[in-house]
């Protein structure tokens, strides 16, 4: 059977999920800086979905760097037909998350300075970035590991 780069099991996967958990915990961190955060849908929705991507990522980081030390490649179908499953509806949620709160940070800087602060808009803003870049680490283990299914 063939190595995918970026499956479960292999040291290119396990740096995917080391930075998502790097850019999901970011952009956690930037948006809580903000205390205002909670006043909008759009920024409860990204801390949120960024508290289930850490857990997510970090786990199977664990598991991707357990089996890279033990030379044992993760390859049983259902095991791997959840974690398409998870990282496809993360990453969804994810690009969702970052979006919408990308979109209220556009709203508000076109608004009313005074109404809301700028210093809090560019910390919302690198927050939506790191949720961008962490979206992207997932959609690419999402597509590696789905590549990898139909072998198995």
């Amino acid at each position: 059977m063939d190595e995918v780069p970026g499956s479960v099991g292999t040291s290119a996967s396990f740096s995917l999920r080391l930075g998502q958990t790097i850019f999901s915990s970011a952009s956690l961190l930037f948006m809580s800086l903000g205390v205002e955060f909670y006043s909008y849908t759009a920024f409860c929705y990204l801390v949120t979905i960024m508290g289930l991507v850490i857990p997510w990522s970090f786990t199977l980081a664990l598991v991707d760097g357990y089996s890279v030390l033990v030379k044992c490649p993760l390859r049983q179908p259902g095991i791997l037909l959840i974690i398409v499953l998870g990282d496809w509806v993360l990453s969804i949620l994810t690009l969702a998350a970052a979006s919408s709160t990308l979109g209220v940070v556009d709203v508000l800087l076109k608004s009313d300075a005074s109404y809301y602060p700028i210093k809090f808009c560019s910390r919302y803003q690198i927050s939506a970035a790191m949720a961008f870049l962490s979206w992207f680490l997932s959609f690419g283990s999402f597509l590696f590991n789905l590549w990898l299914l139909p072998t198995l």
